[in-house]
């Protein structure tokens, strides 16, 4: 079952709350909330007072992207906030085991996000902890970047190495997700596709949009019946 995970960071920000009801009414499951503190990444954007109001609005599962240093320190401010899932950085996480231990015992998702050019290896330690695989198909900071085709092979990697251990784990690709790159992200064994600036933009209605990246992957999916 491949999914679509709206991702807010380039939703109107005059408008983030009618634009997730939006989301809602596509019959989306999860929309993701990226944090950026201004020093693991050069932006700053959202903070738990947003994941609280969305988890207040909707009834959608909030996927919160911690790119930020020492998650550790707000990891149960989102808990309480609302989240359902908690994305941290293995370069930002120097007792990532750790980590995503505290986030489980939360009894919340855990995921664990990797850069461009962090190896795969970087998290083949803690893959029995998580609930995702979040693979930066972009560097990290700000929306509306174009996609990295060489990550294309890191997904697929990651997928194998899941495969042979046996472990039943999600592997999201974020960044540059259109209706072009979909498809291929999909066919490299991506199952959530973390998509910003191609569904909350000024060519068509949020509708559209989710409904024109649906129509890209559902070739791929055919071929896979």
């Amino acid at each position: 079952m491949i999914t679509i995970e709206p991702s807010i960071l380039s939703a109107d920000p005059l408008a983030i709350g009618e634009q997730a009801e939006e989301v809602e009414r596509c019959g989306i499951e999860t929309i993701q909330v990226d944090v950026m503190d201004g020093h693991f990444v050069p932006n700053i954007t959202f903070g738990p007072r947003l994941v609280r109001a969305l988890h207040k609005r909707i009834k959608l599962k909030l996927d919160v992207h911690l790119m930020m240093l020492e998650p550790d320190r707000l990891i149960q401010t989102f808990a309480d906030a609302g989240a359902d899932r908690l994305i941290v950085h293995q370069e930002a996480s120097p007792d990532l085991y750790r980590i995503l231990q505290t986030i489980k015992e939360l009894k919340i998702e855990a995921g664990v996000a990797i850069n461009p050019a962090t190896p795969v290896e970087a998290v083949e330690e803690v893959l029995q902890l998580v609930d995702v695989i979040q693979v930066m198909t972009v560097n990290p900071g700000y929306g509306g970047q174009d996609f990295i085709q060489s990550q294309l092979d890191k997904i697929k990697r990651i997928r194998n190495m899941l495969d042979k251990k046996g472990l039943r784990k999600h592997v999201a690709a974020d960044g540059g997700i259109d209706s072009s790159t979909a498809p291929q992200v999909v066919r490299a064994g991506a199952e959530i596709l973390v998509a910003g600036s191609s569904i909350f933009n000024q060519n068509g209605t949020v509708a559209e949009n989710i409904q024109a990246l649906r129509k890209s992957i559902q070739v791929v999916e055919r071929e896979g019946t």
